[in-house]
């Protein structure tokens, strides 16, 4: 053991208290911060080296508080936290906004034609499925045929329900048509991330009790789980894909945006953004990571279960995944 910071540090929980929403929003700031993106590898490996290192009992000379946290902020951003591995680039969290403001902007911007509406639909569901990927869990390993099966169906649900409604739209003002991709993409969701969990979902998830000792596996928690994390992907794309379309409608009506119109999509793209900052630590945050049920709302075998192992245990507790 070396070095004068505390050992006493719990550095596998947040920094900031999780049972309050401006806690969860400010650990999800710094978990999806899209700087991190910008990191070099010996930035990354450094990081990786003072967590394990902290881990073992060993700290750098020198090493402070605030700096352990942000060694440990950039290692959770760029290693996957079961296998340890390097997680794909535009599959971390810290890509979510670049990455989902170039695609959503495109996607509305051009909704006008089918072949854009096709193309954009399938980037877009492409790119999830590289975060489901990436993001797996090493309990509930996503296999190839899983993942296949919740790509094309996710894919196939976005483009039906894009198409079907442009259709639509095309009796209804000109405005609705802008919020065609944000039907799709909630549709998508709806589609993709139970397909993608489908594995808890027949087996179920761990719940543990408050010390984090598991007590077994319940596929109830699975399905509140998973509906947390349909709310709150939906919820992070509704600012972004809401509120572009309204601005757009009114800018595109003024003289310089008729003159210019290669600015429509540069401008789309920064409103979404702008929008996505905001929306996706915020949305990450609606629900604990560390939600919890009640035991009786459990399976009656699982109840029965956690009876005889852990009597006085009346609240669980799992990881509802992002």
């Amino acid at each position: 053991m070396s070095g004068e910071l505390s050992l006493s540090i719990d550095i596998k929980e947040p920094r900031w208290d999780q049972g309050t929403f401006m806690g969860r929003a400010k650990h999800f700031f710094t978990v999806t911060d899209p700087r991190n993106v910008l990191l070099s590898s010996e930035t990354l490996e450094d990081a990786r080296v003072t967590v394990e290192n902290y881990r073992l009992g060993v700290v750098k000379p020198g090493l402070t508080e605030d700096q352990l946290w942000r060694a440990k902020y950039i290692y959770d951003s760029a290693f996957h936290p079961d296998t340890g591995e390097k997680m794909l680039l535009i599959g971390r969290m810290s890509a979510q906004v670049p990455m989902n403001m170039t695609i959503t902007g495109c996607m509305l911007t051009f909704y006008r034609t089918t072949p854009a509406v096709v193309f954009w639909q399938w980037v877009n569901q492409s790119f999830n499925a590289v975060v489901n990927y990436t993001n797996r869990s090493g309990d509930a390993p996503i296999t190839v045929n899983q993942l296949g099966v919740a790509y094309v169906s996710a894919t196939t649900g976005a483009v039906v329900t894009a198409l079907g409604l442009k259709s639509l739209a095309k009796h209804l003002p000109a405005i609705m048509g802008r919020f065609v991709p944000f039907a799709a993409v909630a549709a998508a969701n709806c589609i993709n991330i139970p397909f993608m969990r489908q594995r808890e979902l027949k087996f179920g998830i761990p719940v543990t009790d408050e010390e984090g000792n598991r007590l077994g596996e319940s596929p109830i928690a699975a399905r509140q789980a998973i509906i947390q994390v349909v709310v709150s992907r939906i919820g992070m794309a509704v600012p972004a894909m809401a509120i572009p379309p309204v601005i757009m409608n009114a800018l595109e009506k003024k003289a310089f945006m008729k003159r210019f119109p290669m600015l429509n999509a540069p401008v789309q793209v920064g409103l979404v953004g702008f929008c996505l900052v905001f929306a996706t630590p915020l949305c990450c945050a609606l629900f604990p990571q560390k939600s919890s049920m009640k035991v009786s709302s459990l399976e009656p075998e699982v109840q029965e279960m956690i009876r005889k192992s852990s009597p006085n245990t009346t609240t669980v507790y799992f990881n509802k995944g992002l």
